[in-house]
């Protein structure tokens, strides 16, 4: 009794197998590398579309890749989303019974500019001229007596400087040096994606 038991499990699972080998010869997949701009590029939604209909979506792992299986063969589009990243799409993806159409890795979305932070100033004189080949340097705020460095900008013609940040709740301290300038500091507090400006009087250190 158990060998015939056993014998049929083994053919059960047999034909199992058959049915699903015959699935994957009539069906094909897709696979691809997502990258960002900037930030990670895990979990950026992958959606497996015919016009405007979604078909199926996945996600990508914490490098980027992706793989979308036993897709039926067809012509497809496939859209890339993931909060504050512009919106990817490719069109025109031709998937055939038994093959893997290969995206590649020149998939990368952009930054979305409405989920950014940007820390804009300017550096004038004691007269209200600009002041060009001035040091910003930019530091996020850990603790009271704590600073983490993150950037530095040099000013411009026009004494102007921008930082680009993530829309994070913090608090950043951005410090003016020069030769034969006072140094200065400001701190701006971040709370959602805007546009902050600030603005610095470089002082002459008196002889």
């Amino acid at each position: 009794m158990r060998l015939i038991k056993a014998s049929f499990t083994f053919s059960l699972l047999f034909l199992l197998s058959v049915v699903c080998l015959a699935q994957d010869k009539n069906t094909g997949a897709i696979k691809g590398k997502v990258r960002v701009e900037k930030g990670s590029p895990a979990e950026v939604a992958v959606i497996l579309r015919q016009g405007e209909r979604e078909v199926t979506r996945t996600a990508t792992d914490k490098r980027g890749d992706f793989v979308i299986s036993r897709v039926s063969p067809g012509v497809y589009g496939v859209t890339l989303r993931k909060t504050c990243l512009a919106v990817g799409s490719i069109e025109n993806i031709e998937v055939r019974a038994g093959k893997t159409r290969a995206l590649g890795d020149h998939l990368v979305l952009a930054v979305d500019e409405g989920c950014v932070v940007f820390i804009r100033g300017s550096v004038f004189n004691e007269g209200g001229r600009s002041v060009p080949g001035v040091r910003i340097e930019l530091a996020k705020i850990v603790a009271e007596n704590s600073l983490q460095k993150i950037d530095v900008r040099i000013t411009g013609e026009t004494g102007e400087f921008v930082f680009r940040l993530p829309p994070e709740t913090a608090k950043y301290r951005l410090t003016l040096k020069a030769d034969g300038v006072e140094p200065a500091s400001q701190d701006v507090a971040i709370d959602s994606a805007a546009v902050y400006r600030v603005a610095f009087t470089a002082k002459r250190i008196p002889k």
